[in-house]
C-alpha cells in the first residue's frame, strides 16, 4: 500500500486488480465492505478496462475535467469484482490532477484503488504528516507531495442511469457541470449508487462537533462548554475563553482548502467540543457545507 498525494486529499493506494491488496486497504481503514472505492487511472483510455457502455456525457466530462477533481460513476465492466464496487453494478473512476499521482499511475500501468489515507469516517488527510499520524506503520510507503491544492474530495457524478446526478459536491460545481454538458444535473434520488464519502456521518473529528448558524452564534457561544474549540467566520472577541479559536477565511475555495487542517487543529487542542459557524448556503459553499454537515454530531 502506498499513500500518495492528489490535488484533493491524500489517497491510500493498492493494485485495483488484486482483491487481496484492496482487502488490505479495507482492513487498515476499518472500511465497511459495502462501501465502494474509487479506482484511479493514469490515462482516459484506461476507462474501458473498468467500465462498459460509457455514455457520451461521460466522455464530454472526461475531455473537460480530467486530469482533475472529478469522479465518474459508470456501469462496471464484466470482469470488475464486487470487492471494488461494494457489490454494485457500478464503478467509480477518476484521473487525478497531481504530478506525483500521475507519475505513480503511469509507472504502475494499471488502476489503483485509493480511498482517502485515513481511518474510515475520520477527517481526510491533506498532508503527508496527517497520513503518518493517522496510519503510522500500517502503510508501506508515503509519497510526500506537500499540502493538497484543493483540500476536499472530488465531485462525484453518477452517469450510470442516464441523466447526470451529483452524488457528492466538490471543487467542480453543478453550474460548471451544467455548462459543460448543456443540461442541468438532477438531485440524488432513491436508487442512486452508493458512493465514497456520502454516508450521513463522515469526515468527522474525534470530539463532538456542532454546526451553528450565524444568527444563533452569540447565544450558542454563551451556553457552550468553556473547553470549546471554535471555527468561526469572525475574529475572536476580547475576553473569549475558548481553548482555541480559528478565524476562517470568507472566501469559499480557501475555506474548503483549509477545512480539514483547521478541524484537525481544533480536535487536537484539548477541547471537549468543537463549534463551527455555518458558512452561507449558496452554491459556491456547497462542498464545504456538505463536509461540515457530515462531520457534525448534533
Amino acid at each position: 500500500m502506498v499513500a500518495f498525494p492528489t490535488e484533493t486529499v491524500y489517497g491510500l493506494g493498492a493494485d485495483a486488480s488484486n482483491p487481496a491488496a484492496v482487502a488490505r486497504i479495507y482492513a487498515v481503514k476499518g472500511r465497511p465492505a459495502d462501501h465502494p472505492v474509487i479506482v484511479h487511472v493514469g490515462d482516459p483510455e484506461h476507462v474501458a478496462r473498468w467500465a462498459r457502455d460509457v455514455p457520451d456525457l461521460a466522455k464530454r466530462l472526461i475531455a473537460r475535467y480530467w486530469p482533475g477533481p472529478l469522479t465518474l460513476v459508470l456501469r462496471r465492466a464484466q470482469d470488475v469484482g464486487d470487492y471494488l464496487t461494494g457489490g454494485q453494478d457500478t464503478i467509480a473512476l477518476r484521473m487525478p490532477g497531481h504530478p506525483i499521482a500521475l507519475e505513480l499511475l503511469r509507472e504502475f500501468g494499471g488502476g489503483v484503488a485509493a480511498p482517502s489515507a485515513n481511518k474510515f469516517g475520520r477527517l481526510s488527510p491533506t498532508t503527508a504528516e496527517h497520513v503518518r499520524r493517522d496510519l503510522g506503520d500500517e502503510v508501506d510507503l508515503i509519497l510526500d507531495g506537500g499540502p493538497c491544492e484543493i483540500g476536499i474530495e472530488s465531485t462525484i457524478v453518477d452517469l450510470s442511469r442516464g441523466r447526470p446526478v451529483v452524488l457528492r459536491p466538490g471543487r467542480i460545481s453543478v453550474e460548471d457541470l451544467a455548462a459543460t454538458l448543456g443540461l442541468a444535473t438532477e438531485p440524488v434520488s432513491r436508487g442512486a449508487p452508493r458512493a465514497p464519502g456520502t454516508l450521513e456521518s463522515h469526515y468527522a473529528p474525534r470530539q463532538p462537533m456542532r454546526l451553528v448558524v450565524s444568527s444563533q452564534w452569540s447565544d450558542t457561544l454563551k451556553g457552550a462548554s468553556p473547553r470549546r474549540a471554535v471555527l468561526a467566520l469572525r475574529p475572536r472577541p476580547a475576553g473569549d475563553s475558548s481553548t482555541m479559536w480559528i478565524h476562517a477565511p470568507r472566501e469559499p475555495l480557501q475555506y474548503a482548502h483549509d477545512l480539514y487542517a483547521n478541524l484537525r487543529l481544533l480536535d487536537e487542542s484539548g477541547c471537549d467540543e468543537i463549534l463551527v459557524e455555518a458558512p452561507p448556503t449558496t452554491s459556491d459553499w456547497a462542498a464545504a457545507l456538505d463536509r461540515l454537515n457530515r462531520a457534525r454530531s448534533d
